[in-house]
């Protein structure tokens, strides 16, 4: 494919084929807060409804609310980013922000306002119904699934399917706690062990036939405490999908601890539990649903996936105007997919924030620049445009320069997670979101993305033990919470090493507490280390993978060698050597530790 001809959709862009929305429910909720502000519903009961209408409680205050827009399987279009757009004008703050598990969250959103979020929402077939509250949450998918090397088939109807049978339905409207699938397309883009049910492709040949089916993972999660899922069987049929996630959701709510919040997610009981014997649970509820259900209970999947038509224009580049910083960021912002000549890029927001104005830009160039006309977001806080042609790659940077979204790295280590942080959240205690802002900004400017020994690696932070910025999968995990120096209070990280989401999945081992200001200093300071220390054939991930695990082969062994190298960056000086110190990233003010109820077990 030469430079003069790129590949691209109609202007339109392309329609959902599933319309998520019901418009009452926009009604509903606008009388349910009038009842709730007359005094007339209890505060607590008002709580759930609202979660479960997917509007989240924000910091130290009942007035606002933040609205999460879900995308099954990641899945945007054109009409629908420009909708958003609008939204984030009208009634937010400006600007959206990209989660971890592929929903658009709109912060600050009065009260009142939510039903008319929720109205308009309808209008362009989204909702946001059980994106929070004690039900099955957004059902993510790998946004490389379908173009994906190493797939073995495409889960993105999978994951469409069983995000239509659960959405309202009365089996999850009131269970334990919140409940999470995930599938992926592989072992390494995505986090098949770290969720209540994960799932990854696997075709198994029956008598000479090919069938498909899932390696299936129960009792994953991420949180205060985290595990690591469990595979239920070698191999289970897509006929049994569905079968499946019945009885695993029956048998949570028949004995999910609804009184204790602390301890009420499923990866609890599993735990307590123990494996073999949830693993037997699940297997008989399976056979009672398959025996009881079969004849009526089926996922619709769709069995026709979109073709893709190219139309041939002419590019506009003629391969000597290609702007400068393209090679740079090709190489940290696009993946090569399985189909010859196209590509996946991702485009790099800072701690998932997008203005307006940059989605409705986001939703022209979808409709220009990829061949299935829409988008998808990812895991890790960005946006994917799949289906790019290659010759088109010059021009869409070039239109991601003048929007500033061609920042370099989003697919390597300076591309960072922040969870929304204390910018507005009632757990947090640090503001993680500026956090890794500062950290991507740094490293972009010292060229950090173009080290290939960086690569592979990821820095994730949380605002606290929670985990919602996913820190505990983290090569380099950040946990926030305060130190003290006397009377004076600062901002303060735990730091953890190693962990990962891939076929090797394990969580990371806590080292020590870092200063907020001295986060990056000492994350330098260990790429040093790395640097002096690695053998032939090490990247940073794997040599951090060695130490962890006890097989380093260098001067640095354990994590205890590793620590009194950065015990230097834990000293804290005094307030009047160094006030900024005592501050948080984003505050000119003294730091404290303030927190209000949290809201993930109401």
């Amino acid at each position: 494919m030469n430079l003069s001809t790129t590949i691209h959709k109609p202007k339109e862009g392309r329609k959902p084929k599933v319309n998520w929305a019901r418009i009452e429910e926009a009604d509903h909720f606008a009388n349910t807060v009038k009842q709730f502000r007359q005094g007339k519903l209890d505060a607590d009961l008002f709580r759930r409804f609202r979660l479960q209408h997917g509007a989240y409680g924000t910091r130290m205050t009942d007035d606002y609310a933040m609205v999460r827009v879900k995308l099954p399987a990641g899945e945007v279009y054109p009409h629908q980013l420009e909708r958003l757009a609008t939204l984030s004008e009208q009634y937010s703050i400006g600007s959206a922000h990209v989660s971890t598990r592929q929903n658009v969250q709109l912060h600050w959103v009065i009260l009142e306002d939510v039903s008319e979020i929720m109205r308009n929402l309808a209008e362009v077939g989204l909702t946001s119904r059980e994106a929070c509250g004690n039900a099955v949450r957004n059902v993510m998918c790998s946004p490389l699934a379908g173009v994906c090397n190493a797939e073995e088939f495409d889960v993105t109807p999978y994951a469409i399917a069983t995000a239509k049978f659960f959405l309202r339905n009365p089996l999850n409207q009131s269970l334990p706690r919140k409940f999470k699938f995930n599938f992926t397309c592989c072992e390494k883009h995505g986090m098949a062990r770290m969720v209540d049910v994960g799932l990854i492709p696997q075709i198994k040949i029956i008598n000479g036939k090919e069938q498909r089916g899932f390696k299936v993972f129960l009792g994953g999660g991420l949180g205060n405490k985290s595990f690591v899922g469990h595979q239920l069987e070698d191999w289970t049929p897509e006929e049994d999908l569905l079968y499946t996630s019945i009885a695993t959701i029956r048998i949570f709510d028949r004995l999910g601890d609804r009184k204790n919040m602390a301890r009420n997610r499923m990866r609890y009981l599993v735990d307590e539990m123990g494996w073999e014997k949830f693993q037997n649970l699940v297997l008989k509820e399976r056979a009672l649903v398959r025996m009881t259900q079969s004849a009526i209970v089926k996922l619709s999947i769709d069995q026709n996936p979109q073709k893709i038509e190219p139309h041939v224009r002419i590019s506009g580049f003629d391969g000597k105007s290609i702007p400068d910083g393209f090679s740079r960021w090709r190489k940290g912002n696009t993946f090569a997919q399985k189909q010859a000549g196209y590509y996946s890029v991702s485009i790099t927001l800072e701690a998932g924030d997008v203005t307006a104005s940059q989605l409705r830009a986001i939703a022209d160039i979808s409709r220009e620049f990829s061949a299935e006309g829409y988008a998808r977001t990812g895991f890790v806080q960005d946006i994917y445009l799949r289906w790019v042609a290659e010759s088109d790659l010059p021009r869409l940077y070039s239109k991601l320069l003048e929007i500033g979204l061609a920042n370099p790295g989003s697919l390597t280590m300076v591309h960072p997670i922040g969870c929304s942080g204390t910018t507005s959240c009632n757990l947090a205690l640090t503001n993680s979101h500026r956090l890794a802002k500062e950290i991507q900004r740094k490293f972009i400017e010292l060229k950090l993305d173009e080290d290939e020994d960086l690569r592979e690696a990821s820095i994730k932070i949380s605002g606290c033990p929670n985990s919602c910025g996913q820190h505990e999968i983290a090569t380099l995990g950040f946990f926030g919470g305060g130190g003290r120096a006397g009377k004076d209070m600062y901002p303060i990280y735990q730091m953890s090493l190693g962990g990962r989401s891939d076929g090797d999945t394990m969580l990371g081992l806590t080292l020590l507490r870092i200063p907020a200001k001295r986060v990056i200093p000492a994350t330098l300071k260990l790429i040093e280390i790395f640097k002096a220390n690695k053998k032939q054939g090490d990247d940073f991930k794997s040599w951090i993978h060695k130490v962890v695990t006890g097989h380093a082969d260098s001067a640095v062994k354990s994590l205890d060698d590793i620590k009194k190298i950065l015990l230097p960056f834990t000293e804290a000086p005094s307030i009047e050597a160094d006030k900024d110190f005592y501050a948080d990233y984003g505050s000119d003010s003294h730091y404290h530790a303030r927190t209000g109820k949290g809201e993930c077990a109401a």
